[in-house]
């Protein structure tokens, strides 16, 4: 079972598809049900700022009968005002599982190695594991499943890039990623893609047109994230060519899903208008990072 959630490679195929299951339920219902963290106390640690991420397991703790406890940056200034060792040991003393936003996924693994309770990625510059969960539940409630579907990610090859990618050829879908040459994944992390894929096929290829053709999901994301400011322009000119709109999307097979994690940069990776569109389903995906995240407290915290 499951102890951490730091990369969707923490849990199995079955676990991950009780996430789902689950998360669905939670989507159903939102009152009710069990209350794994009764009296227990979640305590968010973030160094990046959030909208989704923060209000969802805020009010996911809430749900689920416990409390949160939210620490910015400047609140704490891991490795600066004090060590991520001693951060991780101090909370473990107070709180039941931590979920923490960070600038280096290595600072994950540090917590996870001094902390006696589950650590939750809420976002690294490696994976996003959390928004992952919440794009396949989306998925598969308007497309009835992920097995045996095309997911087409167009841009950088990013933490949503490979969290997505990883748990989709897990379930049994193709991915594929577009991505301009110096913005692909790197060579550990293609590795890792191709170990995980159950019998889904894995493309990337430098071409949105190619990668688009017979696709069910469109999914694209931000060119320039938090903390790349200063790559601005250049990643701009890389990208040109690289946008999700209606000439992309006529590509795709009827029907397919536009995905986008938000924000949204629009003129860049999406065109104005696409988030509303009708085969749009963003809003979704973020009031899924409730229900999806939810289960991963829930799977964490009482193993079931």
């Amino acid at each position: 079972m499951a102890t951490d959630f730091l990369s969707i490679d923490d849990v199995t195929d079955d676990e991950l598809a009780w996430l789902l299951d689950t998360g669905n339920a939670y989507a159903s219902q939102r009152e009710g049900g069990p209350q794994p963290l009764q009296g227990r106390t979640v305590a968010m640690l973030f160094e990046k700022p959030s909208l989704r991420t923060k209000v969802s397991f805020d009010i996911a703790a809430y749900e689920l009968g416990g409390h949160a406890v939210y620490l910015g940056a400047d609140e704490v200034g891991l490795d600066k005002r004090e060590p991520v060792e001693d951060v991780a040991r101090v909370l473990e003393r107070w709180a039941s599982v931590i979920v923490a936003r960070v600038m280096a996924h290595s600072t994950l693994g540090r917590f996870a190695a001094n902390a006696s309770v589950p650590v939750v990625n809420a976002l690294s510059d490696v994976e996003h594991p959390c928004q992952a969960a919440a794009d396949l539940l989306t998925i598969r409630q308007h497309k009835g499943r992920v097995e045996g579907l095309k997911v087409t990610y167009i841009g950088d090859a990013n933490n949503c890039a490979l969290s997505l990618g990883l748990g989709a050829l897990a379930l049994g879908a193709d991915f594929a990623v577009a991505s301009p040459d110096g913005y692909a994944f790197p060579d550990a992390d293609a590795a890792r893609l191709r170990a995980r894929s159950n019998g889904g096929a894995l493309m990337l290829t430098a071409d949105p047109d190619e990668a688009t053709d017979g696709a069910d999901v469109l999914y694209t994301d931000v060119w320039t994230s938090m903390g790349q400011e200063a790559e601005t322009a250049q990643r701009r000119a890389a990208f040109q060519g690289f946008q999700v709109n209606e000439r992309l999307l006529s590509r795709a097979n009827p029907g397919a899903l536009v995905m986008h994690p938000m924000p949204v940069h629009y003129g860049e990776e999406m065109e104005q208008g696409m988030l509303e569109h009708p085969q749009s389903v963003a809003y979704t995906q973020a009031e899924n990072r409730l229900h999806a995240q939810k289960a991963v407290l829930r799977l964490l915290v009482s193993g079931e």
